[in-house]
């Protein structure tokens, strides 16, 4: 069923929250750089090619996680996607189509057109380099899919180990939680291999010159540990939080540390200076052995390899500089920076996955998969900038799955005047979030005389 709207009538749509979430996204004009720069060569017979990657996108913060439920999430609610600005919705299999006739030069088109929607509408792209610096994670995690599709190779899956697959690099803003970079690569390419392109696309996304690269921290795990790859980055003025590579050099260097601290928040966990000098980097950096005991009672030893001084650690992680003076607060700061990437990259990678169904939709075509890669990317920040933009308090502490989830899906009426724009919102009064969300969207929408309001449905 897809619905036409009538003139002053009022809709129900079990995503009302959503509906005026496109409300505004619409009078952002969002879409905008996508529509003139992507040009797929397709025929249009009723929606255009960009309009039904719209569909897709649409779909993606309505919950569906494949795009088969583009039928059921979207086609099925006129009133949701008269609010994004489409009088209809296209059929999942003709979006699918459409995906599947993507080239190579397609996927620059959209890229391009995402950096402009970042530099737009982001908050890390305003970031005052002056008075903090820039966090930038950077992170792989795999895309299962079938051993037909293009590029899919035996490959790190974390718990899917006999399964092949695609790989995902992305560059993360860590401070606002918004992805910059967002790659697919095939499944046996690895960090090392995938660190500096994906750097250089951060580079050029958020305009990063010199002066801007001094006050950027890239913090990366053991994948892009290797001397030639921290010698990259500082070469190019960024300061970096590291994890070392080889396995062999980490026995070494642990053997090398002479007081061992207990860690005062984890038992089972010290760390030490490692005290063989720092040779051969191109910048002084501070080499910090960590040490976790095994139930057989052997110790798995890591070595964190940092650029920055004990005090710019600390003034990171909002800590007083008085600390500095305390050997054991300066190497807690330190292992603290560093597994900080577990609240940053990786929670964004597992919210993905289970609220955007990152690892869901998979395409045989590389090019296909690509696009639906870059949409997710899109999905993701928009969810982000939402949650910005609603300033609720109990919005804020939602992640990607209960944005989309519960957020998203407050149901409600919407009401269309006689040219069909919306006029006025009617949130289902019943729903937990709804009395907060009422008065956020009122402000949100009050530019464009909506009328929000609570009621029975």
């Amino acid at each position: 069923m897809n619905e036409s709207i009538t003139p002053t009538t009022n809709h129900f749509s079990p995503a009302a929250s959503l509906a005026a979430l496109g409300v505004k996204l619409r009078q952002l004009d969002l879409f905008g750089p996508i529509r003139t720069e992507v040009q797929i060569r397709q025929k249009t017979v009723k929606h255009t090619p960009v309009d039904k990657l719209s569909d897709a996108f649409i779909s993606l913060l309505a919950g569906a996680h494949g795009l088969v439920e583009i039928n059921t999430r979207l086609r099925t609610d006129p009133a949701l996607q008269h609010a994004f600005g489409r009088q209809a919705c296209a059929e999942q299999s003709v979006v699918q189509e459409t995906l599947d006739a993507c080239t190579a030069a397609n996927v620059m088109q959209l890229q391009h057109a995402l950096d402009e929607i970042y530099r737009q509408h982001s908050q890390s792209v305003q970031h005052d380099y002056q008075a903090n610096f820039h966090l930038l994670d950077v992170d792989m995690s795999g895309l299962p899919c079938g051993p037909k599709a293009a590029f899919a190779t035996k490959g790190y899956e974390a718990s899917h180990y006999h399964r092949r697959g695609r790989q995902v690099g992305r560059v993360l803003a860590t401070q606002y939680e918004e992805v910059v970079v967002d790659r697919l690569f095939a499944g046996n390419v690895q960090l090392i291999k995938a660190l500096q392109p994906l750097v250089e696309a951060a580079e050029t996304t958020l305009h990063l010159d010199e002066a801007k690269r001094a006050r950027t921290i890239i913090r990366v795990d053991a994948g892009a540990g290797t001397l030639d790859d921290i010698n990259w980055r500082l070469s190019r003025g960024y300061e970096v939080m590291a994890k070392e590579y080889s396995g062999q050099r980490v026995l070494r260097l642990a053997k090398t540390v002479t007081e061992w601290v207990q860690d005062p928040d984890w038992p089972e966990r010290s760390f030490g200076w490692v005290t063989e000098p720092p040779t051969g980097y191109m910048r002084p950096v501070r080499r910090i052995a960590v040490r976790c005991r095994r139930q057989d009672g052997t110790f798995a030893s890591g070595v964190l390899i940092c650029s920055l001084s004990a005090q710019q650690v600390l003034a990171v992680l909002g800590r007083p500089s008085s600390q500095a003076a305390d050997p054991v607060a300066v190497l807690a700061a330190y292992v603290t920076f560093y597994d900080q990437r577990g609240g940053g990259i990786e929670t964004s990678f597992k919210g993905d996955k289970q609220g955007l169904g990152l690892t869901k939709r998979n395409k045989k075509r590389f090019e296909a998969q690509h696009m639906l890669v870059l949409l997710g990317s899109l999905a993701h920040n928009v969810v982000v900038w939402a949650r910005r933009w609603l300033a609720v308090p109990q919005v804020q502490q939602c992640g990607i799955l209960r944005m989309v989830r519960d957020v998203f899906h407050v149901s409600g009426f919407l009401c269309f005047d006689a040219v069909g724009s919306v006029v006025a919102i009617v949130l289902n009064q019943d729903a937990r979030l709804a009395h907060s969300l009422a008065q956020s969207l009122r402000a949100l929408l009050a530019p464009l005389h909506i009328v929000v309001s609570l009621g029975e449905t």
